[in-house]
């Protein structure tokens, strides 16, 4: 596998009992890519981002995440990733800052280390009068950001993004996306499900799950005339359909 490749995944496949929520899924995705991740609700996005975070064993096929096999070591793979869920993961009774501190202690930074990292964090996301303030005080939108410079406080090579803008505001979500984008220009791989479909047209590319089928990957553009749709919501909207077998 070439240093430009983040993630690569042949014949994924998870199943639960008999129902198989992932199936089949070849997909490989470029370093420094803003690659979205869509499907209906069930589509079995979430069960993959939890595969190529190590988070659950796949029952077959092969994925690799930054040049590490996610089955043989799913330890080291977690050490190089960042992970950011729509719950944000955060401590409510810390600081802005203990929270940090927190998860970059996690990874190893220590000293004067993590103490530099702790103000790159706060001066790029913008949130320096905000650092002594407890978390679960913060608006939604800055809770945002907490949990972005939480997951990023170790300088991963890839971050995975599961839904990271539900409920936040639209002007909160508009400046998450230029953060986005930033750690993107600095070579950072970003795998991102959403619901929002004005969001999955920043995307570089994407790949669309259908009851755990990969069935559209490409640019907007690209999926967009695959589906002989005017938009990417059209196209959500057709696979709703599908998925929840009503005709048009």
């Amino acid at each position: 596998m070439t240093d430009d490749v983040a993630i690569h995944t042949e014949g994924l496949r998870k199943s639960f009992g008999r129902i198989a929520a992932v199936e089949s899924l070849n997909l490989t995705v470029g370093r420094g890519e803003v690659f979205g991740l869509l499907g209906p609700n069930g589509s079995g996005k979430t069960t993959t981002i939890r595969m190529l975070t190590g988070l659950v064993a796949p029952t077959s096929g092969r994925a690799t995440v930054d040049g590490v096999d996610v089955s043989e070591a799913p330890e080291l793979v977690r050490r190089r990733i960042g992970y950011m869920s729509q719950r944000f993961g955060l401590y409510d009774d810390l600081t802005a800052a203990e929270n940090i501190r927190f998860y970059a202690s996690i990874y190893g930074l220590r000293g004067d280390a993590r103490r530099l990292r702790l103000e790159e964090l706060a001066s790029e996301l913008g949130f320096n009068e905000r650092l002594h303030q407890m978390a679960g005080t913060l608006s939604g939108g800055w809770k945002q950001r907490l949990a972005l410079a939480c997951a990023t406080a170790h300088r991963p090579r890839v971050l995975f993004l599961d839904e990271p803008t539900a409920g936040v505001d639209p002007a909160a979500r508009r400046q998450f996306w230029e953060l986005i984008h930033g750690f993107a220009r600095q070579g950072v791989t970003i795998l991102v499900t959403t619901h929002y479909m004005d969001e999955a047209e920043r995307c570089g590319r994407l790949a669309f799950l259908s009851r755990g089928h990969l069935i559209a990957v490409g640019t907007a553009a690209e999926v967009r005339a695959q589906f002989s749709q005017p938009s990417i919501e059209d196209v959500f909207i057709e696979l709703q359909r599908r998925d929840e077998g009503v005709t048009a």
